[in-house]
C-alpha cells in the first residue's frame, strides 16, 4: 500500500492525513484491492454492497440501464474518489446502477466495520466522510434541479451557472464530454448540440469541445429566474 500513497493522499477521505499515518491506519485495518480492465464490470444493479470504494487509479461510470434498452450515465468518478459511501450505512445495501471501469482502474474496497474503525482512529477522516455525505446530498439537489427545469435551454444553463460557481471564472471547463453532458441532463446528444450553438448565436456564450466562455452571465442568470 505504501506504492498508493500517492493516490491516497488525493482521495477526499485522506484529506489532511499524513503519510504516515495513512500507512498506520491501512496497516491497522483490512481491506482488498483489486484491478479492472477498460470495460470491466465492477458491480451490477442489485449486487450486495458492504464496502466503500476508493480509486486508486482509473476511471468508473455508474451507468443505470432502463427495460428499453437505454443507458444513462448516472455519475462519473476518478483516481481520488470514493463511491458506494451512503450504500453501506442504508438498510438496503445493494447497488442501484451497473459500476463500470472505463479505463484500467484499481479499487480499494474498505468494508463497514473496517471503515467505523478507521473513523474511530482519526477525526479527520471522519470529517472527510461527513464532508463527502453533505457533497453527495449537494449534487443530488442540482441533479434533480436540472432534471426538473422544463427547457433544454435552462438544463444547459443551470449546469453552466453551477460550474461557474465552482471554478469562480466566465472560462469554464466541463468535467465531461457532450455525450455524457446530454446523458446527465436526459436530452439527446442532437437537441444539446442545437440549444448550444443557438446560445452562441444568441452570443450568451462560445464554446470549443467541453470548454466555455461565458459572455453574458446576466442574461443566463435571468433564464433561470
Amino acid at each position: 500500500m505504501k506504492d498508493s500513497i500517492k493516490s491516497l493522499k488525493t482521495c477526499v477521505l485522506f484529506k489532511n492525513v499524513e503519510d504516515k499515518d495513512i500507512i498506520n491506519l491501512l496497516e491497522d485495518i483490512t481491506y482488498i484491492v483489486k484491478k479492472y480492465e477498460q470495460g470491466n464490470v465492477i458491480a451490477l444493479e442489485g449486487d450486495p454492497c458492504n464496502s466503500i470504494s476508493v480509486i486508486l487509479e482509473g476511471n468508473i461510470e455508474i451507468h443505470k440501464p432502463f427495460p428499453s434498452g437505454k443507458v444513462v450515465t448516472i455519475n462519473h468518478f476518478e483516481a481520488g474518489d470514493i463511491f458506494a459511501e451512503s450504500l453501506v450505512f442504508s438498510k438496503k445495501r445493494s447497488y442501484p446502477a451497473n459500476v463500470i471501469s472505463t479505463t484500467n482502474s484499481t479499487i480499494l474496497f474498505i468494508q463497514r466495520d473496517q471503515l467505523v474503525n478507521l473513523m474511530s482512529k482519526n477525526l479527520n477522516v471522519m470529517e472527510n466522510f461527513a464532508g463527502v455525505l453533505s457533497s453527495r446530498i449537494h449534487m443530488l439537489n442540482d441533479r434533480i434541479t436540472s432534471l426538473s427545469l422544463e427547457t433544454t435551454r435552462k438544463k444547459i444553463v443551470n449546469i453552466i451557472l453551477l460550474e461557474y460557481g465552482r471554478q469562480k471564472s466566465h472560462y469554464i471547463t466541463l468535467p465531461y464530454s457532450r455525450k455524457k453532458m446530454a446523458e446527465l441532463l436526459n436530452i439527446p446528444r442532437p437537441s444539446l448540440s442545437r440549444e448550444l450553438i443557438k446560445m452562441k448565436d444568441d452570443g450568451l456564450i462560445d464554446f470549443y469541445k467541453n470548454r466555455i466562455k461565458i459572455l453574458d452571465l446576466k442574461e443566463l442568470e435571468r433564464l433561470l429566474l
